[in-house]
């Protein structure tokens, strides 16, 4: 699945080179029609799913989009990051001069706070649809994802992916609310 495509088009429960036999299906059908899968079982696995699957896309653009920051982790962090995923086609970052990097990181620049937060929350809004759980589930996803990419940029990522971050994360509580959810977590 990828980021930058029409969300019309695309399945979020679906991972590329992931099929399963008709023995395997048939399988899987029994054990929820025999009640050994439950519904609930069922809608838990695909949160999971979908928040696992916005957690990977969250890292790969806040990786990509601090990149250009820091030119000693740069190599790593571009070796790691999958461009067509994330829906960027444009020039290799590693070819690019300085002042398109900063370009690209500019207001209206691919990576710019802009961009980067719509295509994270339309992500998550395009796929939680009116149900808040999944869309706590995908809110979730975007914050494991920037932890993720935290990690592998070795500590405080550039402010412009913390800006980022409380752009989509915005957008995403606005929905929530307005479906009557709330973002706090009142379990504990």
């Amino acid at each position: 699945m990828q980021i930058g495509t029409s969300p019309s088009t695309i399945n979020p429960y679906t991972q590329s080179g992931v099929t399963l036999t008709e023995t395997d299906k048939a399988d899987f059908k029994e054990k929820v029609k025999s009640g050994e899968i439950s519904a609930k079982a069922l809608s838990q696995a695909y949160l999971v799913q979908f928040s696992q699957t916005v957690e990977t896309y969250s890292a790969g653009n806040l990786e990509a989009q601090s990149a250009p920051f820091d030119l000693n982790k740069i190599k790593d962090i571009l070796k790691s990051i999958d461009y067509n995923a994330i829906g960027y086609t444009g020039k290799a970052i590693s070819d690019m001069t300085p002042d398109e990097a900063k370009a690209l990181v500019s207001e209206d620049g691919y990576f710019g706070i802009t961009q980067t937060s719509a295509r994270l929350s339309d992500f998550v809004l395009n796929g939680g649809g009116d149900n808040v759980d999944k869309l706590k589930a995908g809110r979730e996803g975007i914050i494991n994802g920037f932890n993720e990419a935290e990690k592998m940029w070795g500590g405080k990522l550039p402010d412009i992916s913390y800006q980022t971050l409380d752009k989509a994360l915005a957008k995403i509580d606005e929905k929530i609310t307005a479906l009557g959810g709330s973002i706090l977590d009142t379990t504990a």
